[in-house]
């Protein structure tokens, strides 16, 4: 056989009965991943040394691997999106065929096409010549599909069930799981939906990736004690015992978290953050549960985050930052830590309330108080609301509770609202306050409710609507479009949706606190923060505000459900509470900066000398203010 073409022919067919050399995803990625400058805060070549944490979730990912199933539950800043990008890449390269990747909305699923798909096609070469560009005729390249040879993967949002059963997949990418809807247009869970997508094949892989919510609801929660549960042990730079990071052995001196470190649960020695990398290098996944071999669960914390992205100090910081609101709390817990929180539903008893009632005025405004917020919830035959001033640390103070009688539909009892707008209220220091915000519900009499919101002039005023999912924010960011039957509401007017339930774990947090003891105001301590004032009201006030408790029940489909449920008929007064305390995220409490307190304490008249005596003191009535007042109505907030 000495023909040369011959010989070439031959080599070139056995080379073609060779099977395809072994690859795992991180090896892919470390040979042909490019980050781009527009999703990564460190562009250039992939490198998973610079996350060593993740090379076995990844490779758990490789066709190679038993694993058919594996979870990801982690805080924030750790690299878990692109470990899913990653593996992505590697199925369009070396193991073709059809996927699904679904984020908890069609919305988010097109933004992270834009943002983070579109960039890992574009800047991988090999990538580059099998998808081809959006720009070409016929590429099959969409928004939310992207056809390549003998695969296509499809984006979707947890909230399309046409999205999720629109075909049979063989991977599976679920991410941010803990953002899905409990059910999905009536047709049950979403990730059950996009699972059953992967029964017809026998070599099939899902990845559930999250950062947590809340303790019972959390479906990543969920899934990593039904795993392994592997945690990510690193040894000692001092002792060289092998632990996993804990948060309780962060250690910093009182209110220096810059000088935030590490203390060994076995040496019970400190040691800094520069140690972590060679820390992160020697480290290796220990499972802490039996599992069934084919599922493998991952938990790691920000604890873990790499040098130059979250700090040991930035989580301190957060820590203390977070302390006195439930809500930041629970962000921290979430997205820091990597762990669920625990909702606390059991509001205090009504008559501890009553009892602990303070001498200053109705509509008159402690010294604390800094501006007025307002909540309104409309009934068949009132209108009843709440008048709230706030303060730092969001203490609060109830101004007044009031009843409107009349009927919605008619104009008088919306007179009457336009009135209590127009009223000002009186400062211990001196001045008159406005109502800065008022927010009212639009669940019952929409339409004359969005009428009335129309005839206001300025930003006074928000048009809200409670939902009842418990992961929801307590204080809208950004408005919701008011549509009915898919058309837009003319005149511009947008309704903000409020985290109602979130936002009752926070207050009864709230009025679960304890007013210092006298001793303790002897020695100069203040009020704890997101502490609730209440003037001389009667029983059935607090009766209405304490109405409502959090239960957990099973759904129809058997998954846990947390649910809020009245105790007695009447619960206004928590419906006001609600709205006032969304009012106040609205005008920017929870964002307030030190310049901005000292201003608003300047409009008032109010000295820190005067804020000092009036803690020391017990709340007495104070006399008639004097008849030259200015109004406040501030601008700077």
């Amino acid at each position: 056989m000495n023909d040369p073409q011959e010989v070439a022919f031959i080599r070139s067919y056995l080379e073609g009965l060779k099977p395809d050399p072994i690859l795992l995803v991180s090896e892919w990625a470390d040979g042909n991943r490019f980050l781009s400058g527009k999703a990564a805060s460190e562009p250039g070549p992939w490198r998973t040394s610079r996350t060593p944490y993740l090379k076995e979730i990844m490779d758990c990912l490789s066709a190679s691997s038993p694993v058919e199933r594996v979870v990801f539950m982690k805080g924030a800043q750790i690299g878990g999106t692109e470990c899913g990008n990653n593996w992505l890449g590697y199925i369009i390269h070396h193991t073709p065929g059809p996927t699904l990747a679904v984020l908890p909305t069609v919305e988010m699923a097109k933004r992270n096409s834009k943002q983070r798909i579109d960039p890992l096609l574009e800047e991988s070469a090999v990538l580059r010549e099998l998808v081809k560009p959006a720009r070409s005729k016929d590429s099959g390249n969409t928004v939310l599909t992207k056809e390549f040879p003998g695969g296509l993967l499809v984006l979707t949002g947890a909230n399309s069930a046409a999205g999720l059963r629109s075909m049979p997949v063989r991977f599976l990418f679920l991410d941010e799981v803990d953002g899905y809807p409990g059910d999905v247009d009536g047709e049950g869970d979403p990730v059950a939906l996009a699972e059953a997508r992967t029964r017809t094949f026998a070599r099939r892989k899902i990845f559930v990736v999250s950062t947590p919510t809340i303790k019972g609801l959390s479906r990543i929660e969920r899934e990593y004690e039904a795993s392994d549960m592997r945690r990510f042990m690193l040894p000692c730079p001092l002792c060289g015992t092998f632990q996993w990071l804990k948060f309780p052995q962060l250690k910093w001196p009182h209110n220096q978290p810059e000088k935030a470190a590490y203390e060994c649960e076995h040496c019970s020695q400190l040691f800094e953050e520069h140690h972590k990398t060679d820390m992160l290098d020697n480290g290796y996944w220990q499972s802490h549960a039996q599992g069934d071999g084919r599922t493998a669960g991952f938990h790691i914390s920000s604890l873990y985050s790499p040098l130059g992205w979250r700090s040991w100090a930035d989580i301190a910081r957060s820590w203390l930052d977070a302390q006195g609101s439930d809500a930041s709390i629970k962000s921290f817990k979430n997205t820091e830590l990597g762990e669920t929180y625990v909702e606390k539903g059991e509001a205090p008893e009504w008559h501890r309330l009553y009892e602990r009632r303070e001498e200053y005025r109705i509509c008159t405004v402690p010294m604390g108080g800094l501006f007025l917020t307002a909540g309104v919830d409309v009934q068949k035959d009132r209108l009843e609301l709440e008048i709230v001033a706030w303060g730092r640390d969001r203490e609060s103070w109830s101004i007044d509770y009031r009843v409107l009688q009349g009927d919605p539909a008619k104009p008088e009892v919306w007179q009457a609202l336009d009135a209590i707008l127009a009223e000002s209220f009186t400062h211990d220091g001196g001045v008159n306050l406005a109502i800065l915000k008022l927010a009212i519900d639009t669940g019952y009499a929409t339409q004359e409710v969005y009428d009335w919101v129309r005839r206001q002039s300025g930003d006074r005023v928000l048009a809200v609507k409670g939902m009842d999912r418990l992961g929801a924010a307590l204080g809208a960011p950004s408005p919701m479009d008011v549509t009915i039957r898919g058309k837009r509401k003319r005149r511009g007017l947008l309704v903000w949706p409020v985290g109602s339930s979130f936002c009752k774990s926070e207050v009864y947090g709230c009025l679960r606190k304890d007013a210092p003891t006298d001793e303790q105001m002897e020695q100069g301590a203040g009020f704890p923060a997101g502490y609730c004032h209440f003037p001389k009201y009667g029983e059935e006030y607090f009766k209405q505000l304490t109405a409502e408790r959090l239960v957990t029940t099973k759904n129809k489909r058997g998954f846990p459900h947390r649910e809020w449920r009245k105790e007695r008929e009447r619960n206004e007064a928590l419906d006001c509470r609600v709205y006032a305390r969304a009012a106040a995220a609205n005008v920017g409490i929870d964002r307030f900066t030190e310049a901005i307190w000292l201003k608003l304490e300047k409009a008032v008249g109010v000295t820190q000398e005067a804020l000092s005596t009036e803690t020391n003191a017990a709340p007495a009535p104070k006399p008639a203010p004097a008849p030259q007042r200015r109004t406040i109505r501030s601008s700077y907030v």
